[in-house]
């Protein structure tokens, strides 16, 4: 297998006497779609600010592409290839969608009118080319959540780590979510994503990691995770256990990186 894109060694991050990530191990290859789910108050967020440089880990190592990145502030892992949504979509507001998008494009293209074609190119991707003009205030929750999207592919990252992209969309804009996403893998690009739809997690992952209260809890294939007895445990409780068909034994969480 190639070398991983993202490399987490150990990596835990304490708030006084709060674990909120405890010795969390992640490998992530070039071209893999990896989904991280867990109960509320996980650690999940926390661990994304983590690789992301938002915070800076208490002990353990971040790697990017074999570098260690734990000194690297956001805008630098941003230059290495990274880009990140946020959990709550906070565009600039009086702006419009193409400028919003065109402030992540001036990472790698300076010129304003590269920028400006760069921006564009991104919103007809991802299907906001048609809003534009239109400001950042005025667009739905579903068009936000697109344009959160359109400013991270605007950095022209090699991964995508996304923070519930699809909280709060119905049925209809979860499916058309889930079809730009699958389009943006099939053009080469790595995602590592946060989801509680667990439907979807089922549908768009190849593999799922597990958090529980900052730890690592269980690893696999999307179908064994999500019929294994410890997550289900995990996220309703031991009076939950055996409902909803789940026959199956504990997964192993495996040798972590």
């Amino acid at each position: 297998m190639s070398q991983a894109m993202l490399q987490v060694k150990t990596a835990s991050k304490h708030f006084l006497g709060l674990k909120a990530v405890d010795e969390v191990s992640l490998l992530v290859h070039p071209g893999e779609i990896v989904s991280i789910i867990g109960p509320n108050g996980a650690g999940k967020t926390t661990f994304f600010n983590l690789l992301t440089g938002q915070l800076a880990p208490t002990s353990g190592e971040v790697l990017f592409e074999g570098q260690a990145i734990n000194h690297l502030p956001p805008h630098a892992r941003a230059r290495l290839g990274m880009g990140r949504t946020f959990q709550i979509s906070k565009p600039l507001i009086a702006l419009t969608a193409l400028e919003n998008v065109m402030i992540g494009a001036f990472l790698r293209d300076a010129p304003l009118s590269v920028a400006r074609d760069k921006a564009m190119a991104v919103l007809e991707k991802v299907g906001l080319a048609r809003l534009a003009m239109r400001r950042a205030g005025d667009l739905t929750l579903s068009e936000r959540r697109r344009l959160e999207v359109a400013r991270a592919l605007a950095l022209q990252p090699k991964i995508m780590l996304l923070d519930e992209v699809m909280a709060g969309l119905n049925q209809s804009e979860v499916g058309q979510a889930i079809e730009l996403l699958q389009g943006l893998h099939a053009q080469g690009l790595t995602f590592l994503i946060i989801e509680h739809n667990l439907k979807v997690v089922r549908a768009f992952s190849e593999r799922v990691v597990v958090l529980d209260r900052g730890r690592h809890i269980a690893e696999g294939s999307a179908d064994d995770i999500l019929n294994s007895p410890a997550v289900i445990q995990a996220y309703l409780g031991d009076g939950h256990m055996g409902k909803g068909g789940t026959d199956v034994q504990p997964i192993s969480t495996g040798a972590r990186p």
